[in-house]
């Protein structure tokens, strides 16, 4: 992925990676061409290198919005009901793959680690040792991993899954996600367990597992948020409050994300606690995506519907209960509505980790912390105990946590704020990456 289309914490992280010690970032341009593959894109930038790929129309339909995003997203998000298979996507997907494997195999230098990162790419290990390729090859899964008896759901579960024992280490977040993978290779496939995470697989092949949580660049999100407090946009989102407490979430635009809930939570606060009107905003963010899946059009139109209801209820001429805005910001203006809310709200169903929570903390004003309220199925709810913990799909408990949040003094703000930013600048972005390299290495 060249430069200047990798943004995000896990892009972010790979440059640093590369950036310290050289070498190849490989992918998808983001590009749609004729024809999948029919160059490769090389761009240099110090001792990185990038090459990348173009997809076809077909390809892209089939491997990226098909199989990835309509397959194995929901169900690695635990919602098997809306997971859309079809052989054809399938074929899509593992054909994609392995004109990956065919391209960076001729990249591969023999003294090279391999890295592989996530979902779309779960069978490459294996077509690159088909290939002739002996390095090693790690993979992290950014995703949660649901337990093995949701697993199995998937047609042709064990022909896709158990190539990841081509990889030499396989990273999760959480150690629900490693229990998840260690009982599908035991159960589903016939491998035997043995001390330290390590699997011998039905052809006898040996690898590893292990917990890695991702984190983030603790220090550079928090000196972001600090300046940002002379940005226009904070100044003016300030002003537009008059004073009012401020309750802020930012999510992409997916069904995992747990926004229908939340919306219903907050509703449920005001009704609960008419004391709050007019004292009280919530600021949803949710930039829109993968607008060609169904059920992404139709969860907007759901909160859309679900924002307006709240408002027509609550409204005043001088306040809107809700805000919801479909747009994206950039990091430096996020990272100050972070600072300057009160409650960070954050509840997905489901999520691998969910990187918002933690920069939601680290944002924060030292002397005067907000407090975040987090899902008790956030990868990030293992290492942030001090957040008021949530079942989102518990309406009035979310309300509780709320008006808990909103309520606490400052000396308990102090101390929750304090517990989770030393695991924060402990497991930062750069622990992550270099412990699993490490572990990779050994």
């Amino acid at each position: 992925m060249p430069k200047q289309t990798a943004t995000g914490g896990l892009a972010s992280a790979m440059r640093a990676a590369l950036q310290e010690a050289g070498g190849l970032w490989f992918g998808w341009s983001g590009k749609i061409a004729g024809e999948t593959a029919a160059t490769v894109h090389h761009l240099y930038d110090g001792p990185v290198h990038y090459a990348t790929i173009d997809l076809s129309r077909g390809d892209h339909d089939h491997f990226y919005d098909g199989f990835a995003n309509r397959t194995l997203w929901p169900l690695l998000h635990y919602r098997p009901d809306l997971v859309d298979y079809s052989r054809g996507h399938l074929d899509g997907y593992l054909r994609v793959n392995d004109v990956f494997a065919e391209r960076l195999a001729a990249l591969i230098e023999p003294d090279d680690t391999i890295w592989v990162n996530d979902y779309h790419l779960i069978p490459l290990a294996s077509m690159l040792r088909q290939r002739g390729v002996r390095n090693r090859i790690g993979f992290f899964l950014h995703t949660p991993l649901p337990a093995a008896g949701l697993l199995i759901a998937l047609p042709r579960h064990r022909e896709l899954l158990e190539t990841l024992s081509a990889y030499d280490l396989i990273g999760v977040h959480t150690t629900r996600d490693l229990r998840s993978l260690e009982d599908y290779f035991v159960h589903e496939t016939g491998a035997r367990l043995r001390r330290g995470h390590r699997l011998r697989a039905s052809n006898r092949r040996r690898f590893r597992a292990g917990v890695f949580p991702i984190g983030i660049d603790t220090r550079h999100v928090a000196e972001a948020a600090e300046r940002s407090a002379s940005l226009e946009e904070i100044e003016h989102l300030r002003a537009s409050l008059e004073g009012r407490a401020l309750i802020i979430g930012v999510d992409r635009l997916d069904y995992s994300k747990g926004l229908p809930q939340r919306f219903d939570a907050y509703a449920r606060l005001l009704e609960r606690v008419p004391d709050l009107h007019r004292k009280v905003s919530f600021l949803q963010i949710a930039p829109p995506s993968r607008s060609t899946v169904p059920e992404y059009r139709q969860i907007r139109r759901e909160l859309e519907r679900k924002a307006g209801h709240i408002n027509g209820l609550y409204a005043a001429p001088d306040w809107v209960p809700i805000r919801y805005v479909n747009n994206s910001f950039p990091h430096s203006v996020l990272s100050g509505y972070y600072r300057y809310a009160k409650v960070g709200l954050v509840t997905p169903m489901r999520d691998g980790m969910n990187l918002v929570a933690k920069e939601y903390v680290a944002s924060q004003d030292p002397d005067d912390p907000g407090v975040l309220v987090l899902s008790r199925f956030a990868g990030a709810a293992q290492e942030l105990h001090e957040a008021l913990l949530v079942n989102p799909a518990d309406t009035e408990e979310v309300a509780d946590a709320l008006e808990t949040a909103l309520a606490m003094p400052l000396e308990e703000r102090r101390a929750r704020w304090r517990a989770m930013m030393d695991v924060l600048e402990r497991q930062d972005i750069t622990a992550w990456r270099r412990s699993f390299i490490a572990a990779l290495k050994e």
